[in-house]
């Protein structure tokens, strides 16, 4: 009994060494990107708003850089819905894009997305585009960004 026992063991941890060496074989975290959109949503009307006017107050606006995030958020939510969030919102919330961030309130305790936000905003008005904004993000450009100076 014991030896029938004990060659479970064995193969059942070869199998899960084969089965871990595959799966490292095969994943790349270079291609693990955060979920965004590719193109820009059909229907604007069909996404759920943009947290805006009286519900950017309370307890969970507490530094002027929550508003402010969320007022741009608002103005450029059709390239937001095109961007990733690397606070991996998506694994965690089920966020589809840098956009869902905004939905709620997880863009106002979440300094990844604000300042992706933030940085999204600024290269939009220098006329870039969401791939190349993407990019950006991918190389981290937004981290720079200082909250408390916004």
């Amino acid at each position: 009994m014991k030896t029938f026992i004990k060659r479970r063991w064995v193969l059942g941890l070869i199998a899960f060494a084969i089965t871990a060496g595959s799966y490292a074989q095969w994943s790349n975290p270079a291609e693990d990107v955060p979920a965004y959109h590719p193109s820009a949503p059909l229907k604007v009307s069909s996404l759920p708003p943009i947290l805006a006017g009286d519900k950017l107050s309370g307890e969970n606006f507490q530094f002027p850089w929550q508003v402010h995030v969320y007022q741009q958020a608002a103005k450029i939510g059709n390239v937001l819905y095109q961007l990733p969030c690397n606070c991996r919102c998506d694994r965690a919330l089920g966020h589809t894009s840098l956009r869902s961030c905004y939905e709620g309130l997880h863009g106002t305790e979440c300094s990844t997305c604000a300042k992706e936000e933030l940085f999204a905003y600024a290269q939009t008005r220098l006329g870039k585009t969401p791939a190349q904004i993407r990019a950006a993000i991918a190389r981290h450009e937004y981290e720079s960004i200082d909250l408390e100076k916004e």
